[in-house]
Parts: structure tokens; sequence; C-alpha cells
């Protein structure tokens, strides 16, 4: 079957083509006029979310939250967002309302429920693809009716979302003043500790008092290093003087000593010089001669004193160096005390320092969550309200003419080549010479008393009927 055998059958059926699409074009026409008209009315929102996380205080973009504006269209669609317009519009008590309740539930269940769910039946919201605005959309065969609920479900979304936003806020600002009263106390504590600590150990800065005692101990180091170097050189002045205490250097150096000598030296000479000219009874040589003796006694008990003195200045050099000694060991325990002192001290201090620093970060977050828990303003403006609609936006009468045009066409060929295949017929010489099996030979142009032939089913020769 070729294209021009089927126009060949449709130019045979055309009246039931033609038939059929008038029927479905007027059909379409007539019911596109008698159904109800809806008015659409929109309004669009811009989401303008750069939030803050209200615990840990991060920032958090909206382009980093996945399927935040969904999660906004899902909160536009809930129930109670519909619920909140169903009260604020007070639909409850519109007329039109309570009829169309009463016939579709025949006064079954609640009234303001099945408002809210016939408003979210007729509600659509369309995210942008590349944009943060939202299109809230109402269909309503009230034009104003339209606008007035497309314009509530925006307000009330803006007011639910301020509330989402504000009440974790308000819950973390309660968090933090609950920890922030905890975290005083814990500063309290450590406060009290350290400064306890101080007065039982006597401290006012540690880091100076052990300067000071570092400062002690090396001087008395420094005292007892030049001590042992005189005790070292008093005993052995000391052992020389107590060896021969004539020859020791300390002994000959006396001024006294040396005066002594002299004298005995004069003394000496003097005898001398008696003993020449006078007889040992002479009194001349006996009071020389006892002179001279007690001179020698003198010098020996002066030696004596000055051996005896330079071995006092070593014991007393001794004794210091004991001395010395026994205060830097004691020195130093205080110093190492003084250390043990002051790292417990920092220990303290330290915990001052962490509580004190907890508490000024939790007093900080505590004071910026307290001001979002106070905010009224919202993350969503309202770009561009919802006004009544002119003209209503369905039924589209043009636009259903059109599709029922070409749906009258489709099914008028489609008819058409339905009855001509159930009752076939002749239509050209083509259809002859395949049914018989034979070439044409010529072909008679007069146009014919009849408009095809009917055929029959037969042997391959066939038989045929004029057709009516």
């Amino acid at each position: 079957m070729n294209i021009a055998t089927v126009l060949l059958m449709l130019r045979a059926r055309s009246r039931i083509v033609l038939t059929t699409f008038l029927i479905t074009v007027l059909t379409a026409t007539v019911v596109s006029l008698l159904m109800p008209k809806y008015y659409r009315a929109t309004t669009q929102l811009v989401l303008s979310y750069t939030g803050v996380d209200t615990v840990t205080g991060s920032p958090l973009l909206a382009a980093q939250l996945p399927g935040y504006v969904q999660t906004q269209v899902d909160i536009i669609k809930n129930r109670s967002v519909a619920l909140k317009v169903v009260d604020d519009l007070h639909l409850t008590a519109n007329e039109t309302m309570r009829e169309a309740w009463l016939e579709a539930t025949e006064g079954r269940g609640q009234i303001r429920d099945w408002i809210a769910a016939r408003l979210m039946s007729r509600l659509d919201v369309d995210p942008s693809s590349d944009s943060s605005v939202l299109s809230i959309t109402y269909s309503d065969k009230d034009a104003k009716m339209a606008a007035n609920v497309v314009n509530a479900f925006a307000q009330s979304y803006k007011n639910l979302s301020t509330k989402l936003k504000v009440e974790p806020a308000q819950d973390a600002a309660n968090y933090f003043s609950q920890q922030a009263k905890s975290l005083r106390d814990n500063l309290e504590r450590a406060q009290n500790k350290l400064s306890q600590y101080q007065q039982e150990n006597g401290i006012t800065s540690a880091d100076e008092k052990l300067d000071v005692e570092v400062a002690r101990l090396n001087d008395l180091s420094q005292q007892l290093v030049i001590a042992q170097s005189m005790a070292i050189e008093a005993r052995s002045r000391q052992a020389n003087a107590s060896g021969n205490a004539t020859d020791s250097p300390d002994v000959a150096q006396s001024p006294v000593i040396q005066s002594l000598r002299i004298d005995a030296g004069k003394a000496a000479s003097k005898l001398a010089e008696l003993s020449e000219r006078l007889g040992s009874n002479h009194p001349q040589y006996i009071a020389a001669k006892a002179e001279l003796s007690k001179i020698q006694g003198q010098l020996q008990q002066e030696i004596q004193s000055t051996s005896n003195s330079i071995a006092g200045t070593a014991q007393i050099h001794e004794r210091r160096e004991a001395d010395l000694r026994a205060q830097v060991a004691m020195q130093k325990k205080k110093v190492l005390e003084v250390n043990r002192t002051r790292d417990e001290l920092s220990v303290l201090k330290k915990d001052v320092e962490m509580a004190q620093k907890a508490m000024d970060t939790t007093a900080q977050r505590f004071t910026e969550t307290s001001m979002e828990g106070q905010a009224n303003h919202s993350d969503v403006s309202l770009l561009s309200p919802a006004l009544p609609p002119g003209s209503p936006a369905s039924p589209r009468v043009g636009l259903n003419i059109a599709l029922s045009m070409v749906l009258g066409a489709l099914l008028g060929i489609g008819l058409g080549l339905l009855v001509e295949l159930l009752d076939r017929r002749v239509r050209s010489s083509n259809d002859l010479a395949n049914l018989l099996r034979v070439p044409v030979v010529a072909l008679i142009q007069e146009k014919p008393t009849v408009t095809g032939l009917r055929m029959l089913p037969g042997p391959t020769t066939g038989r045929f009927l004029p057709s009516s």
C-alpha cells in the first residue's frame, strides 16, 4: 500500500474523516467554554540565606547546604503553612468554602484541615534552576481570592522561616546561658584555689621571688668559693707556722717580732761587750744577761702568740667555709622549693586562664545567639507580590481548539482507514492488478457510474459487485 492508495482511501472516506474532525473540534470547543474559569496568581520570593551555625558559630553558605532550595519548597508546601493561611484569611468562615466542604464531605471531619488540603492541592512552587528565586502559584475561580491566598502563603512562609531561624538561636542562647553559669563557677573555683595557694605560700610574684632567690644563691656560691680559697691558704700558713714558727713568713713579717729581734740582737751585743770587760758576777753583766733573757722570752712568747693567731685565723676561715657551704645547701633547697611552687602556681594559673578563655568564648556566643534569638528578620524577601490576574489561566480555549483540530484530524484519518480496511474496495488500477495478478493493458478515462467495486472472497480471478 502506497501513499497514492492511502489518499484514494481517505478521499473515498472523506465524509467520515470530516465528520469526525468536526465533532472533535466542536466537542472540545463546547467543553472549553463550559469549563469553569481558573485564575492563577503568582508571587516570587528571594532566598538570601547566609546562615551561621548557632552552636559552633561557623558560617554556612546556602550553596554549601545540599538541597537547601528544595527544603524551602517542602516548607512552603507543609501543612502547617496552609493551616496558617486558613487562619489568616478566615477561610473557615467563608460561605463558599463551607458549602464546598459540606458538599464534598457531608460535614465529616474538620473544615480547617479540609480547606488546608484543598489549598495545597492547588498550590505550585517552582524553584529557579540557576538562582535563589522561588515562584509560588495558586489557582482559584476567584481572581482576588487567588492573589490573597498566594500572598498569604508567602507571608506565612516568611513568618515560619523566621520562627525556624529564631527558635534554634533561642535554644542555643539558653544552652550557652547554662554553660556560662557553670563556667563562671569553674572560673571562681580556679581563682580561689590560686589565691589560697599564694596566701599559703606567701607568694606575691613567683617570677620575682625566683629571681631574688637565684641571685642570693649565686652570691653565696661566690662567697663560698672565696672562703674555700682563704681557708686553704690559712691552713697552709697554719701548717707552716706549726712546723717551724721561727722561719714562718707570717711570723717573720710581724712588726713586734721584728722589733723584739732587733732588741734581742742589741742586748746580745751589749752582753758580749760586757763579757769581755767584766766578769760573770759583775752586776752590769748580770743585768745585761737578764735583759737579754727577758727580750728572748718576750720574742718566744710573741712567736707563739703569732703562731696561735695564724691557727685561729685558719679555724675562722674553716668555720666560715662550713657556714657558707651550709647556707648554699639551704639556698639550693629553697630555690628548688620555689621552682616547685612556681610550677604548681603555673598549673593553677593555666587553669584560671583556660577557665577565663572558655568563659569569654561562651559569653561571646551567648551574646550573639541572644541577639539572633531576638531578631525578627528573615532570610526570605518578597520580590514581587501577587496581583489579581485580569484573565483566566484555564481553560485555554484557543489552545484547546488547536489541539482538538490536530486530534480530530488524526482521529478522522484513523477512523477512515479503519472503515476502509473493514470494507475493502478497489480504488485504483494498481489494486486491480494486484488482486488479479495480471498486468494492466489500458485505462479508459471515463467517469464510472459507480464509486467502486466491492471485493468478494473467491478464487484469484475474483468477483466484483457494484458498490452503492
